[in-house]
């Protein structure tokens, strides 16, 4: 084959191969490990947008470390090329799976969704949306675990766009506007409804029908079977407030959902079922295919560095391939990873927080290293005047006050908390605009008044007061509030400070909630007084909900809601409490705990 080959490495067949490029696996010479090159299009390669997409999907790959997810091994730059080495993964696509065998049981459905699931969540962890979340680029290993591949078109959360691929893609993929976690939780519950029924959930003639249907069309959840349709009524919301707002929250939904349908052990049998459909494909598994042994792709192991003797001081990060087995080898100076392949001699150089090692021939391999001390966040209160909008009828519309803002970071850093700490006030107006429209007249302004609550070196929790100035009834002055992940901008809502976000999962939190109102009831107490519909045993009211505002402070966690909204008496009003860490520390999760960095009480 003709062009600019990654050098050291000989290629054995071709994986894929589409306009922007192929992917190849390929054996390294010096060690006979396999690895996987995604090769740049010859005819793009002079092009430096492409070139800038290549770096950034590369970029992308360094942050993800997670064994649900391909492992970078290094980015090969040259005058005439571009390549990303990585794992080499030996399975099937779940696309071939599933044309192979058809529908799958409800069992390895669930079990496929969840390994690459938890391959998303790693994604959503770090703040990037994959958009691309299809059958392809699912493969099923032959011990019927799964791996997410093929992050080409990954972006940051917040970061607009229409790529994907049509049949899988969410409604505001189609209108163009900022992409989430959610958007792939979208996605993934396209793939787990084609695999429970062997189609997809929406199809049309044309791209125009398409995105009708996805947009407008009912969800159709009587092609599933019972039990699952819940998990297709969340993930296939046309709203991407009403999904679950990250794979963590849908893997903790799809747990909850099959053990009660098919009891403790539907994992095993699940993998079980995945593995005989896998090992019914093994000759297209590509190192099986070659006589290559496949234990290590299967480890995930990230193969060896060799480039700390260039002065790189790169860890885990080199071309070992699949199999390597565990983290780089400081000080390995020849004959080891890409940086080994392409020659001893090099000059370090750091930019962009990633060492960059020149190599003969004018190539360069871009290796994960440790960030650069990041740079002071900042945040102040801003103030907050948006232009007052017409609702029509003679209504009006304006939100006035403060907000609090970043500054000092990197400049996308700061855009992504900075939208982050808007979001739920963003929620909120439009609730409140859409209903104002059946009941209000006049003018209207949401007056905001911000409180930090917590800042540490990881965590920012905010707390919005929120009034509603204007002819209204009561149950419109509910607060928001935004904890924020300060390294990555992730969003952590009240469903996303949990380990379990199931309403089943948290009704001990409800408990601990009305313990700590006054009087210990929702309402102050009094025999007068409505008590919480449906008894001790009623799944938590708290989960998945606009109208509850949660944030960390440094003693516990702080919950407020209008009862009346949640089905209580409407003269409760706003109740508001502070429930203590050490009553929840085994609902929350644990890394939010650690990141608040105070001593959690011992129950007494």
């Amino acid at each position: 084959m003709s062009g600019w080959r990654v050098p050291g490495y000989t290629e054995l067949r071709v994986l894929g191969e589409g306009g922007q490029g192929r992917v190849v696996l390929a054996r390294h010479d010096a060690t006979g490990l396999p690895a996987a090159i995604k090769y740049l299009a010859e005819s793009l390669a002079g092009d430096e947008g492409f070139r800038t997409r290549f770096r950034a999907e590369a970029g992308l790959l360094r942050r993800l470390r997670n064994p649900f997810v391909t492992q970078l091994f290094g980015l090969v730059e040259a005058p005439d090329g571009a390549a990303i080495v990585m794992e080499a993964v030996d399975g099937a696509s779940l696309k071939a799976v599933l044309a192979e065998r058809g529908p799958l049981e409800p069992e390895a459905a669930l079990t496929v969704l969840k390994g690459s699931l938890l391959g998303l969540a790693a994604a959503h962890d770090v703040g990037i949306v994959h958009r691309d979340y299809k059958p392809a680029n699912v493969i099923v290993r032959g011990d019927g675990l799964s791996k997410l591949i093929d992050f080409g078109i990954a972006v940051d959360a917040g970061e607009s766009g229409r790529s994907g691929t049509p049949v899988y893609m969410a409604p505001e993929q189609w209108r163009d506007e900022p992409a989430s976690p959610a958007t792939d939780v979208y996605a993934a519950a396209c793939v787990f409804f084609e695999c429970v029924t062997g189609r997809r959930p929406y199809t049309a003639e044309d791209r125009a029908g398409l995105m009708g249907r996805h947009l407008t069309a009912p969800i159709p959840v009587e092609d599933v079977p019972e039990p699952l349709r819940p998990l297709i009524e969340r993930g296939l919301a046309k709203n991407p407030w009403d999904r679950p707002l990250g794979a963590t929250g849908f893997v903790a939904e799809l747990e909850s959902v099959a053990s009660g349908a098919y009891g403790a052990r539907w994992e095993a049998r699940g993998v079980r079922t995945l593995a005989g459909a896998a090992a019914a494909l093994s000759m297209l598994f590509p190192l099986t295919a070659l006589g290559i042994a496949s234990g290590g792709a299967a480890s995930g192991a990230a193969g060896t560095a060799g480039a700390a003797g260039a002065g790189a001081g790169a860890a885990g990060a080199g071309a070992g391939g699949a199999g390597a087995g565990g983290a780089g080898t400081a000080g390995a100076a020849t004959g080891k990873g890409v940086l080994g392949a392409l020659g001893a001699k090099g000059t370090a150089a750091v930019a962009g927080g990633a060492a960059a090692v020149a190599a003969g021939g004018g190539a360069a391999v871009y290796v994960a290293t440790a960030d650069e001390a990041p740079k002071p966040i900042v945040a102040r209160l801003a103030a907050l005047s948006e232009p007052r909008q017409d609702m029509g009828g003679g209504m009006t519309f304006q939100a006035q006050g403060q907000i609090v803002r970043v500054t000092g970071g990197a400049a996308a850093l700061n855009q992504k908390i900075n939208q982050a700490l808007r979001a739920p006030l963003e929620q909120r107006w439009t609730k409140t605009r859409n209903g104002l429209k059946d009941v209000g007249s006049g003018a209207y302004t949401d007056v905001v008044r911000p409180q930090i609550l917590m800042r540490t070196d990881r965590l920012l929790s905010v707390w919005y007061t929120v009034t509603l100035q204007g002819q209204r009834g009561s149950g419109w002055d509910t607060p928001s509030a935004a904890v924020v992940d300060l390294r990555t901008g992730t969003l952590y809502r009240p469903p996303g400070l949990f380990r379990a976000a199931t309403p089943q999962a948290l009704a001990p939190f409800d408990a601990r909630i009305e313990a700590h109102m006054p009087g210990g009831d929702y309402c102050g107490g009094g025999a007068d007084q409505a008590a919480p519909p449906g008894g001790a045993d009623t799944p938590s009211k708290f989960v998945n909900t606009g109208d509850v505002a949660m944030a960390l402070t440094p003693k516990g966690v702080r919950v407020a809601f209008h009862a009346g909204l949640l089905g209580y008496t409407m003269a409760c009003g706003t109740q508001d409490t502070v429930v203590p860490y050490g009553e929840v520390d085994g609902l929350l999760k644990p890394a939010l705990l650690a990141a608040v960095r105070v001593p959690s009480p011992k129950r007494s």
